[in-house]
């Protein structure tokens, strides 16, 4: 999604029923077609979901990592990326097993310019990223960011994400904001509901 602001995983709102629809009747036939037309696929399949009252929909494929999702989705990922990685290369990814975190959530808060999507200012000084890094869970990546003579300064549209990591939805939103709190830049913008709809579903 091109102008996202959030994410937060796992997504609470998503039945065990629904997943079963989207594993069988999405992604796996998405493999079979692939093997069944001989165009094999070596990579990360991205699947961009809709709900809907009948059932999941596809939006989209994309074959990369989602921004913002893989700053939400890895940080619960217990095993190493790397050897992940690699089985998928060599052929040998049925033989890899890949362990997640067991009762941990996580939640980004997107710090975007003034302006954006559509036109916005460059070169704003931005602060606090190594002090929001000292809260235990956050995480800060950068997304539209330079260097300029030194200091790192504005240089795109959404410019950072702030993730956290906690047992709890509600606690890894509540940390983000605390990681966003200390992040400064002129103009920044962000929302200011991440996660209220999963939160409320897990209740």
């Amino acid at each position: 999604m091109p102008f996202c602001m959030f994410m937060s995983c796992p997504i609470c709102q998503v039945s065990a029923a629904a997943m079963d629809v989207i594993r069988r009747d999405i992604v796996q036939k998405a493999v079979d077609g692939m093997r069944e037309e001989n165009t094999p696929y070596v990579g990360a399949l991205y699947a961009g979901l809709m709900l809907t009252k009948d059932g999941p929909k596809v939006l989209e494929f994309n074959c990369r990592f989602g921004d913002p999702e893989a700053q939400v989705i890895l940080p619960l990922m217990k095993s190493d990326l790397y050897p992940t990685l690699c089985a998928c290369v060599d052929g040998s990814l049925s033989n890899h097993t890949v362990e997640w975190y067991e009762g941990r959530h996580s939640a980004a808060v997107i710090l975007a310019s003034e302006g954006y999507p559509g036109s916005y200012p460059k070169g704003r000084k931005i602060t606090g990223i190594q002090e929001a890094e000292q809260i235990d869970g956050v995480r800060v990546y950068q997304a539209g960011t330079a260097l300029n003579d030194g200091s790192l300064v504005t240089s795109g549209g959404r410019v950072l994400a702030v993730s956290a990591t906690a047992p709890t939805l509600a606690e890894a939103v509540k940390i983000a904001y605390q990681g966003v709190d200390l992040v400064r830049f002129d103009g920044a913008v962000y929302r200011k509901d991440i996660g209220a709809t999963g939160i409320s579903a897990s209740a």
